[in-house]
């Protein structure tokens, strides 16, 4: 049992002797009153979302997850395949469990499978990428960093904010907990 102060997006806890993957936390702390915690979680074994709002001095069980470190083939319609890089065991994912894995992920990227009591609760991708600009405004010559931002499209189809210098063909870095940009990749 941990306090519910501790639990973090993504873990999997047992909520009223069910499994659930917290979706978002929110630690709410109002003016004089006690403090909560918040939480969007999805029954792993139901796939339904709900809230629940937790007093700061409550205490959840906490299940063990398994990460299991796979390589991403190619997309087959309605699911992901995916490859276990030690022993060549393909699995697929369906879309529903990671919307937006397309617009992050390019095929033989690594990337970590969640898995609670057998079952696949999520995935985890790189916390950085590197795409390719194929769309955007062209470049400003001289152009330093500023505060003004520009729409590109990336190769896997992502349109993200980056800084005018950046001209189709570059390759750039995104963060894929908020899909912003962090910086140009230089090429070698």
């Amino acid at each position: 049992m941990i306090p519910v102060t501790q639990i973090r997006k993504g873990m999997a806890i047992r909520h009223e002797d069910a499994p659930y993957v917290v979706l978002a936390v929110d630690h709410i702390t109002p003016g004089n009153w006690r403090g909560m915690v918040q939480m969007k979680m999805r029954n792993i074994k139901t796939g339904s979302s709900t809230q629940v709002r937790f007093r700061a001095e409550d205490r959840v069980e906490a299940l063990l997850m398994e990460q299991h470190e796979m390589e991403y083939l190619y997309d087959a319609g309605a699911a992901y395949v995916l490859m276990n890089p030690e022993n060549y065991e393909q699995v697929e994912v369906a879309k529903d469990l990671a919307p937006d894995f397309s617009l992050y992920v390019k095929p033989n990227t690594r990337v970590f499978l969640n898995y609670c009591d057998g079952e696949l609760i999520g995935i985890d991708y790189p916390t950085t990428v590197d795409l390719q600009v194929k769309e955007t405004e062209p470049g400003l010559k001289g152009a330093t960093v500023t505060n003004v931002y520009k729409p590109a499209t990336l190769e896997t189809g992502l349109v993200v904010q980056v800084p005018p210098f950046i001209a189709p063909g570059e390759t750039v870095r995104i963060d894929t907990r908020d899909g912003a940009y962090v910086e140009r990749v230089k090429s070698s």
